[in-house]
């Protein structure tokens, strides 16, 4: 995982120097990875935006939230334990100061979950099926936790700011104006697409594997059997039927890669959650009946 980001390590160092000598930014090392980070918001700015974002979210009327026990408690069951995981974490910090809270939302077609600044969760009982028990939505909530914790969010704005500074010194650098705006315009998008490809989109691959790694030992130390991720998304590529595009234009790994990785991984995992007093693989309930 280090080794094809070296580059983008690199670079992403040489920014934080940069826009850090004129104070327009902060450069964070990952305390799992050791990945540097270019990060132009404070934590309080992610968290506003992370509680502005969700009650959005929640007062959306097409979002409707489960009123079932049977839906609703396993949810705040997952998101208790993972969370007192974050507490324990080298991301403990930042865990004590997040203000968590979790809403389930029925909608049975959406298999999706997040988790935003802050420590606001949102998970969709379409996830149900593809995680099977409480251990595989534990892999689910653990993965999305750390993209909160691990600040992807402000990261990924921060890297779309600097990505618009470069574009903006190119376009004077090879003089651009408004007196050929066509030129300009097609200019600057073939740019653009080229730094969507080979700076921004590896970055965010970069952080689901993040994500894939620690979220995994974070479900370990909750006490759940972080094996259950690797079934969890053998399932995912069974329904995908395959991949929809190339990896190298994904904003996510392949099925495979994430698998391999994971598998990577375990033995790491595992020394943690047999440390643990594990928690029993509670089916999910089935929806969309």
């Amino acid at each position: 995982m280090r080794m094809c980001a070296q580059k983008l390590i690199g670079m992403t160092t040489i920014f934080c120097l940069l826009m850090g000598g004129i104070g327009l930014a902060g450069c964070e090392t990952n305390p799992y990875t050791g990945r540097s980070q270019l990060l132009m918001t404070s934590v309080s700015q992610e968290m506003q935006m992370g509680a502005q974002a969700y009650n959005q979210v929640k007062s959306d009327p097409k979002m409707r939230p489960s009123q079932d026990p049977r839906e609703v408690e396993p949810v705040k069951r997952v998101a208790a334990r993972i969370v007192e995981a974050a507490k324990r974490s080298k991301y403990a910090e930042m865990a004590q100061q997040f203000q968590w809270e979790v809403t389930v939302i029925k909608d049975d077609k959406t298999a999706n979950a997040f988790a935003l600044p802050g420590g606001k969760m949102a998970v969709y009982t379409g996830i149900f099926p593809m995680a099977k028990t409480e251990a595989g939505l534990a892999a689910v909530m653990g993965h999305e936790v750390v993209h909160a914790l691990a600040r992807h969010g402000a990261e990924r704005m921060s890297q779309g700011q600097v990505a618009k500074i470069g574009l903006q010194v190119v376009g004077a650098a090879v003089g651009m104006s408004s007196k050929n705006p066509a030129v300009s315009q097609a200019t600057m998008a073939a740019l653009g697409a080229g730094t969507q490809v080979g700076v921004l989109l590896p970055f965010s691959r970069k952080h689901e594997s993040e994500a894939d790694y620690v979220g995994i030992l974070l479900a370990a130390d909750a006490g759940y059997d972080p094996r259950e991720s690797v079934a969890l998304w053998e399932r995912m590529a069974r329904v995908s039927g395959g991949e929809g595009q190339a990896e190298f234009l994904s904003t996510h790994p392949s099925h495979d890669t994430r698998i391999e990785q994971l598998k990577e991984w375990m033995p790491e995992a595992m020394a943690i959650y047999q440390k643990r007093k594990p928690v029993p693989a509670a089916p999910l309930p089935e929806v969309g009946r």
